[in-house]
């Protein structure tokens, strides 16, 4: 049993017949009252995203976790099938139970929590940031610059993200997968 003192992102706690992953949280202490925390709960079975307040101190009951790396082999529809990086067993998982499945690139190693009561795989984590490469991209309009102007491009994994006007087809850029965001250009 944990409190909410032992809330971080990422703990998996069950929670109204369900294990939920803490995706985001924050302690408040409010001027008046008694403090709480604030919390954004992802389920790993359905996927569904809740939010949800306990109070401080507040009894969790955590579920007990170990973390594998796993290779991302391919996908079919909405299962994604994965290969233990130690020893080459594989599994295959719903889309729902993935963060950000569209930037998953082929031969990508993320991490995956699995439940140790039942050897069940709960949710895949993956790396904070991956490099891919522009596949399609707008030519930037010259003079159109006044701001920090963005413009949409598509990366290898048909994911669509907004970069900065300089970035061409062919670039490779990073992309922060919490936010699928651009970070930067790669250079070679």
């Amino acid at each position: 049993m944990a409190t909410t003192s032992d809330i971080k992102k990422g703990l998996c706690i069950r929670y109204s017949h369900d294990i939920y992953k803490i995706i985001e949280f924050l302690h408040v202490k409010p001027g008046k009252g008694p403090a709480f925390v604030r919390t954004k709960l992802k389920s790993v079975t359905t996927g569904k995203v809740i939010d949800n307040t306990f109070s401080a101190g507040h009894k969790i009951e955590d579920v007990r976790v170990e973390t594998h790396k796993y290779q991302y082999l391919y996908n079919e529809g909405d299962t994604y099938h994965f290969m233990n990086t130690e020893d080459y067993t594989q599994i295959a998982l719903q889309k729902n139970t993935l963060d950000a499945p569209d930037l998953l690139k082929e031969g990508e190693v993320v991490t995956v929590l699995i439940n140790t009561e039942d050897s069940l795989p709960l949710s895949v984590e993956m790396p904070s940031h991956v490099v891919l490469e522009v596949t399609h991209s707008e030519p930037g309009v010259k003079g159109n610059t006044a701001t920090n102007a963005t413009k949409p491009a598509t990366v290898e994994t048909g994911a669509k993200v907004n970069v900065p006007l300089f970035i061409n087809e062919g670039d490779k850029i990073k992309i922060d997968t919490e936010k699928g965001a651009y970070v930067e250009r790669i250079k070679e």
